[in-house]
């Protein structure tokens, strides 16, 4: 069996092309990074609120605890279409899902700093996400966008 020099150099230009679409540019990393952290809940449950928002580490502004946090139980390729032909342009860098994602929301029950931040079970809902995008990237969940 032969192998055309030209098949091979195809193909590593499709490698390439593949391994530099799949991961966000540096400067946006850390950003799609600390929004991973804070909104990807594939396994997430409503009981889970406390004990995720510990682990995470997630706080408010101020290091405080957070009122209010989102998790989007879907895995993150679906999550990402948001902001290309899988979400609507409202405006800025803001993009509205195509389609409702089921999501957990905890709201802070009792305590002002952690590691005293108590959620209590989580409420779960059925809603049109809304995203801040980069270049592609989803860095930022639009809590006040509430989208049922």
């Amino acid at each position: 069996m032969e192998i055309h020099q030209s098949a091979v150099i195809l193909l590593l230009v499709l490698c390439v092309s593949f391994s530099t679409h799949a991961q966000p540019p540096d400067y946006i990393k850390p950003r799609y990074q600390k929004f991973l952290n804070q909104h990807f809940g594939p396994d997430m449950s409503e009981q889970d609120c406390t004990n995720a928002m510990r682990k995470k580490g997630i706080t408010g502004a101020d290091g405080g605890c957070k009122d209010v946090n989102t998790f989007i139980k879907a895995n993150s390729n679906h999550i990402k279409v948001v902001c290309g032909n899988g979400g609507k342009p409202q405006g800025g860098n803001l993009f509205k899902s195509n389609q409702p994602f089921t999501v957990i929301t905890c709201s802070l029950r009792s305590g002002l700093r952690p590691p005293r931040c108590e959620y209590g079970r989580g409420k779960k809902s059925l809603r049109y996400i809304v995203l801040g995008c980069e270049k592609g990237w989803p860095v930022h969940y639009d809590e006040g966008k509430l989208n049922l």
